[in-house]
């Protein structure tokens, strides 16, 4: 996953929290009761990232969870119908997700945790699915994985020497 390090401070950010889950640790006194929550923040425009935040109180995880994910913020390639300029498998473990290009007015066609990363990065149109493992954390590295891939017909010209007009033909 190639991770362009861009600085967080000059984008408006929304966050949206995928998870939460209670974890549970027994010690000799009873047990410790901890939050981790899952939280992705994007800008709405091409710009999107995950983060873990694990503290004792939810807010706290929560705002761990945001700090996190400003810091992993990667760039997202859109055509101008608002959906991604290609298809592709974005993988992370063994959760994959394929990422499908629409056209105008499909709307976005999604699960949950790549929902919430695929409206955050701005993607207007785009239909997804969720293969192989279905854990909330995996699903949404695997399509920031797959948004992070996807590349410009501008970027495949350069990368391979030829005009626009070339790689179209």
């Amino acid at each position: 996953m190639k991770h362009t390090i861009i600085d967080a401070s000059q984008f408006e950010l929304e966050e949206k929290v995928v998870s939460i889950k209670r974890v549970t640790k027994v010690v000799k006194g009873g047990r410790n009761f901890r939050f981790t929550a899952l939280v992705v923040v994007g800008d709405g425009n091409g710009h999107v990232g995950a983060g873990l935040g694990k503290a004792a109180e939810i807010p706290e995880a929560i705002r761990k969870g945001k700090e996190d994910a400003m810091k992993k913020l990667v760039s997202v390639a859109i055509n101008e119908n608002g959906s991604i300029t290609h298809d592709y498998v974005g993988k992370f473990g063994s959760a994959e997700v394929l990422l499908k290009k629409a056209p105008e007015g499909t709307g976005v066609i999604a699960g949950g945790p790549a929902r919430a990363v695929i409206e955050l990065a701005g993607i207007k149109n785009i239909r997804t699915k969720s293969l192989g493992s279905r854990n909330k954390q995996n699903v949404v590295l695997a399509t920031i994985a797959g948004l992070s891939e996807l590349k410009t017909p501008e970027e495949v010209a350069r990368l391979r020497g030829k005009s626009t007009n070339e790689i179209f033909a």
